[in-house]
Formats: structure tokens, C-alpha cells, sequence
């Protein structure tokens, strides 16, 4: 069965810092590409951060560039994104997704991160 499960998500103070872990199983992680989206209420999702495994190469959006970090532990077939100095427009449920060209998408269920003002 194939599964991605985000943890990590909770209520933190403004300034704070979170750890998000996006866990997978049931597909071959590493021809996959990781990305983390979030969607606040009322709002699209966006992108949040992205990783290649087959390079390590990441992207980040503009809003958490400097902040946010997104790395991989393929032998635990685990994406992390590392969120610093969280401000209050950072609450939403995040996501993680695999990508690969060709191959079917992965979604997972999404991690609630509440930040207070």
C-alpha cells in the first residue's frame, strides 16, 4: 500500500520553529521528487519547498526562503522540512507530495501547523 504520512504539525509561537516529516512507503522513494505544499483557509495551496532526491536539489517559494529547509533521509525514505522563525501567514495544513514524470502522484493526508501572534 502506498503511503506518505506528514507529522510533526502543532501549535507554536510566533518566532518558533517546527520540524515536519513526510514518511514514505509502498513506492521507491528515491526516483521520487518531494514537495511540501500548504493551504490556509479560504486560500489556494501553494508550494512551499521541493527536493530531487536523485540530486538533492531543493526550491523554496519566496515567502520562506532564508527560513524553511527541506532535506531527505532516503534510508529512511523520510523528507523533513525544518520551519524557522514561523510567523503567523505560515499556519496552514501542510502536504507533502511525490512527483515523478510518468509515474502515478502520492499525496499524503496533511499536518496541521498553527502559529500564534
Amino acid at each position: 500500500e502506498v503511503q506518505l504520512v506528514e507529522s510533526g504539525g502543532g501549535l507554536v509561537q510566533a518566532g518558533g520553529s517546527l520540524r515536519l516529516s513526510c514518511a514514505a512507503s509502498g513506492f521507491t522513494f528515491d526516483d521520487y521528487d518531494i514537495g511540501w505544499f500548504r493551504q490556509a483557509p479560504g486560500q489556494e495551496r501553494e508550494g512551499v519547498a521541493s527536493i530531487t532526491n536523485s540530486d538533492g536539489s531543493t526550491y523554496y517559494a519566496d515567502s520562506v526562503k532564508g527560513r524553511f529547509t527541506v532535506s531527505s533521509d532516503n534510508a529512511k525514505n523520510t523528507v523533513y522540512l525544518q520551519m524557522n522563525s514561523l510567523k503567523s501567514e505560515d499556519t496552514a495544513v501542510y502536504s507533502c507530495k511525490a512527483v515523478q514524470m510518468g509515474r502515478p502522484v502520492y499525496w499524503g493526508q496533511g499536518t496541521q501547523v498553527t502559529v500564534s501572534s
